[in-house]
């Protein structure tokens, strides 16, 4: 074909068969698309993953009695399997095996098994099989034999046991709580006040001096709290002790799988289900209890069990609080970057340090937030504002790791991202509307005020989503600047003054590696750290949802099309 035709065919849109097919994009095309399907595909299944091994932790599985060739016998649900592996001629073949959790650690020494399919005899699932969740010593598995009161029989027989259980195990567990409420609250709440009195005596020795009246005054006022204190306390051991007595009564008597006898106090059974014996709607129940429970109550067992509602609440008031301090700051810096500074290379600069600040690793702010806000600034407010605390105890209140001090610092590391998007935001505002604005008279703040800002709102709200985001997931900082292992006091509470910027927390994400790494028992840990990051993630889609419903709810309200 000659140059003349071709450029005739070129100028009439018709492709020539020689020319390359990529000259025209469509492979690229194609690229691109596959690139965003393998991409959802790897979001789609990683949280499906998550949620299905998060979700699925406290369904009741069936209790499997297996009778091994050498006589033993087991009693345990299936929770994990190997098929078998073939091996070199070297090795031995290994046969296909199952992980049992039997529990009865301390008859056993072990909470899992691993058994050898070639190596069962039988498997049977007995239908009186119960699984026991206590509050100490992990889970129980055995048969019932009979329930005890004072050491008599009150019902003998799986059946009459079980149900006689069944009656008496609410109130029981009302007692058990409120002995706990007494102990924890209460009592917390005379420990703080007798505290108080005695911090006023050593805060009035460092003002007025050891022989003062002012001294005098505040150790006579110590010792009406003291003695007030001490009445108090004797009335809740009172009481304390007639819930425990009226609980220590009842006993539940069990037999194990080989045939050993374990009388378990009613009180130290949390949860006790017969998952051979139940159906759909009778898991789902039991499956529903036991979420509530992980949901509201206080973490056991180096949080291999229990609850985790100290670290929920810690996670989302650190989130929280960490987007009220990162908003304004954020939309400061940017207003000013983008509306009064005016272009150069100091302005260049400090746009260049902001983004290179998104890429800091996050160990390095909480190495700053200890040395800055907690030894510097928390040091400095001790001296000033609590020195009693420091005489008397030895215990600083700000100058150590807390909620106000990680909350800081979490802001400062999603600082650049809401300096960014607020950026963009006013950036994407026209230039018509502020000169219509100032044609009309109004002055450079009142065009900011009034007709900038409402209409970058959506777009500030989608940086702050990420910063959230961010935040809620961080972990390393927070080993720093205040999250702890185990921290039952909440950082907010009903107690004055409400709000405990100086208190340690817990913390999701740091419970995960906790629960994971540190767990003493680490099969037991493993589907808790699915349920912990599966629990995780869907606090953060919440409050992510929140800000995109207010997000949309301002987008209708100021922006009256797209940019």
């Amino acid at each position: 074909m000659f140059p003349g035709a071709l450029s005739q065919l070129r100028r009439r849109g018709v492709r020539s068969p020689f020319s390359s097919l990529a000259a025209h994009g469509e492979p690229w095309v194609w690229l691109t698309a596959g690139s965003l399907a393998i991409a959802s595909l790897m979001i789609v299944g990683l949280l499906a993953f998550i949620a299905v091994r998060g979700a699925a932790t406290f369904w009741p599985r069936p209790l499997l009695a297996v009778s091994l060739v050498d006589g033993t016998r087991l009693l345990g649900e299936v929770t994990d399997g190997e098929p078998a592996a073939e091996a070199s001629t070297s090795e031995r073949r290994r046969d296909s095996r199952r992980l049992l959790r039997t529990a009865n650690f301390e008859l056993t020494g072990e909470h899992f098994r691993w058994v050898d399919d070639s190596a069962i005899a039988a498997i049977e699932r007995p239908l009186w099989a119960t699984a026991v969740e206590r509050l100490e010593g992990g889970r129980f598995h055995g048969f019932p034999v009979r329930l005890l009161r004072s050491g008599e029989p009150v019902a003998e027989g799986p059946a009459a046991a079980w149900d006689e259980y069944l009656r008496v195990r609410p109130a029981i567990r009302r007692r058990y709580a409120e002995a706990a409420r007494l102990n924890r609250h209460e009592r917390g709440d005379l420990q703080r006040e007798l505290r108080t009195a005695r911090l006023a005596v050593v805060s009035a020795e460092l003002d007025s001096g050891a022989g003062s009246p002012a001294v005098a005054a505040a150790a006579s006022r110590e010792a009406e709290v003291a003695a007030r204190v001490a009445s108090r306390s004797r009335e809740l051991d009172t009481r304390t002790s007639a819930l425990r007595n009226e609980n220590r009564e009842w006993s539940f008597e069990f037999e194990t799988a080989d045939g050993t006898a374990v009388t378990l106090p009613l009180e130290q059974m949390v949860q006790a289900w017969q998952p051979n014996r139940l159906g759909f709607f009778g898991k789902l129940e039991v499956y529903g209890d036991r979420w509530w429970e992980f949901l509201s109550d206080d973490p056991r067992e180096a949080n291999s069990a229990g609850g985790v509602f100290p670290a929920i609440w810690g996670t989302v008031a650190m989130t929280l609080i960490m987007a009220l301090l990162v908003a304004p700051f954020g939309v400061l810096a940017a207003l000013y970057l983008r509306e009064y500074a005016a272009s150069g290379p100091l302005t260049s600069t400090v746009r260049i340090a902001i983004n290179n600040l998104a890429g800091v690793p996050s160990i390095v702010y909480g190495a700053f937030g200890l040395g800055f806000f907690c030894y510097g600034v928390g040091g400095r407010i001790d001296e000033l504002f609590f020195r009693a605390s420091l005489v008397a105890d030895n215990q600083p209140t700000f100058g150590t790791g807390g909620l106000l001090w990680a909350a800081l610092t979490l802001a400062l590391l999603t600082l650049p991202v809401v300096i960014v998007a607020t950026e963009e935001a006013l950036a994407a505002v026209p230039n018509s509307m502020r000169e219509g604005s100032y044609a009309c008279g109004a002055s450079k703040w009142q065009t900011i005020r009034r007709i900038v800002l409402p209409r970058a709102l959506p777009g500030i709200m989608t940086g702050l989503i990420l910063a959230m985001a961010r935040g809620a997931g961080e972990v390393a900082p927070l080993m720093l600047v205040g999250v702890k292992k185990l921290a039952l006091d909440l950082p907010i509470d009903g107690t004055f003054p409400f709000v405990h910027p100086e208190r340690e927390f817990m913390h999701l994400a740091y419970l995960i590696y906790d629960v994971g790494f540190q767990s003493p028992n680490s099969q037991a840990a493993k589907p808790m750290v699915f349920t912990i990051t599966f629990l995780l993630v869907a606090i953060i889609a919440l409050l992510n949802i929140a800000a995109i419903f207010i997000r949309s709810r301002l987008k209708r309200r100021y922006v009256m099309q797209q940019f």
